[in-house]
C-alpha cells in the first residue's frame, strides 16, 4: 500500500482517512474534500517521429528530464494547495504551435495491437505516480488522446491499449490514481466508436475498473459536452470547462449532479480563466487549471512561472485557506507571452494575466503605441478564440514595445508595458 490511499465518499475526496485539506490548520470547511488539480498532461510525453522539433524555448527537450523537472515542481505546487495533477499516457496536444501538425507526432506508447508498453513509458509513469504518492498527491492517469488514437489500428487495439494500461496500473500497486479513460472522448474525428459513443465508453469504464482492480475510473468529454449514461457509469465525474462561460460551466455541474447524484464532480481541464475555479468553489466541486502555453508545449517549464501559473495558485490557496503573504496590488497584473524564450517561428502568444480578472472590464493592447487589439473576456488575451485558446500575433524585428491598458469595472485605468528589445517585462 502506498503512503497516500485514496478513497472517495459520496462528493467527498479522503486521503488516509481524512477529508482532503480538512488537514490544513485554518482551512475553509466548504473547501474540504475537494481536489483542487492542474493539467500537466506531458509529464511522461515523447515524439518518437522527431523529438528534436521539440528543442525549442531556448531548451533541449529530453523526456527523462521532463519528468524529473515535474517531479521537482510537485512540492511547490503542493505548498498552494494542489492535491492531484493529470498526465497522460498518450499525452496532450501542443495546440498553439503545432494545431496543424497533431497527428505527426508519436506519443503513443502502446502498440499497433494494444498489447504492449513501451518500458520507457512505463517506467517514467512509475516514477510520476510514486513521486506523487511520496508527497501526498493523487494522479489522474489519463489513456487516450484523440489525436494519437490513430495509432491503434482497430476497435480490438482500443480495448487492447485500455487493458494493458488497466493490468499496468494494478501491478504497480498504487493507491493514489483516479483512471481517464479517454480525454474528450467524444472528439470523432480521430477516433474509434468504441471511445466517441457513449455507449463505447461506458463499456471501457467497465474495463478499466475490473482491470486496474477497482481503482476510481472517469472520462471527459470537450466542455460542451456531457452525457448521461458516461456518468451514470463513473466513479468520479470527470468534466472540462474549455469553452464555456461561467454560467455555462455552473449549468454544467448542477446537470451531471442530477443524473448522477452523491458522486465527486472534478473538472481536470479548464483553461486559464481562474474566474471559473470560483464557480467550482461555491459548487463543492474540483477544478482543474489548463495552461495551454505554459504547461502543454514542451519543453515545458513545470514550476509556478510568472503571471497565470502565479495567480491560479494563490487564488487556489485562497479558496482552500491557505494563509500567503498577500501580492501587492501593483504585481497583480502581468503582460505575458513577452519574455525572451517564449517565442515559436516569430509567434507569440500575448495576453493580460492578473490575480483578480473579474475585476476587469475590458484590455486594450498597444503596439509600439498603436491599438492593435480590445480583449472583453478572460483570460484577456490577443487574438482571442477561447478561454484556453488564441491565435498567435507574429513578431517582427519593428516590434519594441507592447502596452495593456487595463480598464477596471470601477473606472480605475492601469498600464502594464513590456519591451522587446532586450526582453523586460513590467
Amino acid at each position: 500500500m502506498g503512503k497516500t490511499v485514496l478513497e472517495i465518499r459520496g462528493e467527498d475526496f479522503y486521503i488516509n482517512g481524512r477529508k482532503v485539506y480538512s488537514e490544513i490548520e485554518g482551512s475553509n470547511p466548504a473547501a474540504h474534500g475537494l481536489l483542487m488539480n492542474a493539467r500537466f498532461i506531458q509529464g511522461i510525453f515523447d515524439d518518437r517521429a522527431d523529438r528534436s522539433r521539440f528543442n525549442r524555448f531556448g531548451r533541449e527537450f529530453d523526456p527523462d528530464r521532463n519528468t524529473d523537472e515535474l517531479i521537482a515542481a510537485l512540492p511547490e505546487w503542493y505548498k498552494y494547495g494542489l492535491r492531484a495533477f493529470t498526465v497522460g499516457f498518450q499525452g496532450g496536444g501542443p495546440c498553439f504551435t503545432m494545431m496543424q501538425d497533431l497527428r505527426s507526432i508519436d506519443n503513443n506508447p502502446f502498440g499497433e495491437d494494444g498489447l504492449r508498453l513501451d518500458p520507457a513509458y512505463a517506467e517514467r509513469m512509475d516514477r510520476l505516480i510514486r513521486a506523487a504518492d511520496e508527497i501526498g498527491m493523487v494522479v489522474i492517469v489519463s489513456f487516450l488522446y484523440a489525436w494519437q488514437l490513430h495509432r491503434l489500428r482497430d476497435g480490438k487495439a482500443v480495448l487492447n491499449a485500455v487493458r494493458t494500461a488497466s493490468r499496468f496500473l494494478r501491478e504497480g500497486g498504487y493507491t493514489n490514481v483516479i483512471v481517464e479513460v479517454a480525454n474528450e472522448h467524444n472528439i470523432q474525428g480521430n477516433g474509434h466508436p468504441l471511445v466517441y459513443t457513449p455507449e463505447g465508453m461506458v463499456a471501457l469504464l467497465e474495463i478499466a475498473r475490473r482491470e486496474s482492480g477497482g481503482m476510481p475510473v472517469g472520462c471527459s468529454g470537450t466542455g460542451d459536452f456531457i452525457d448521461e449514461e458516461v456518468c451514470r457509469e463513473s466513479d468520479v465525474i470527470l468534466i472540462h470547462g474549455n469553452g464555456l462561460t461561467r454560467q455555462q460551466f455552473y449549468n454544467n455541474i448542477r446537470q451531471v449532479r442530477l443524473w448522477a447524484p452523491g458522486k465527486p464532480v472534478v473538472c481536470n481541464e479548464d483553461s486559464q480563466a481562474i474566474g471559473n475555479m470560483q464557480v467550482a468553489f461555491r459548487l463543492h466541486a474540483s477544478w482543474g487549471y489548463y495552461n495551454n502555453m505554459t504547461k502543454q508545449e514542451p519543453p515545458v517549464h513545470w514550476g509556478i512561472t510568472r503571471g497565470e501559473d502565479r495567480f491560479f495558485a494563490w487564488r487556489m490557496a485562497e479558496g482552500i485557506g491557505i494563509k500567503l503573504p498577500p501580492i501587492p496590488e501593483e504585481e497583480q497584473y502581468y503582460l505575458q507571452g513577452l519574455e525572451p524564450d517564449m517565442e515559436y517561428g516569430g509567434k507569440r502568444w500575448i495576453r493580460l494575466s492578473s490575480l483578480y480578472p473579474e475585476k476587469i472590464d475590458f484590455v486594450e493592447f498597444y503596439r509600439n503605441g498603436e491599438l492593435v487589439y480590445i480583449s472583453y473576456d478572460e483570460p484577456f488575451s490577443v487574438n482571442f478564440r477561447q478561454n484556453w485558446l488564441q491565435d498567435a500575433w507574429q513578431t517582427g524585428a519593428e516590434d519594441k514595445e507592447w502596452k495593456a491598458v487595463v480598464h477596471l469595472k470601477g473606472g480605475k485605468t492601469l498600464v502594464k508595458v513590456a519591451e522587446l528589445a532586450d526582453g523586460r517585462t513590467g
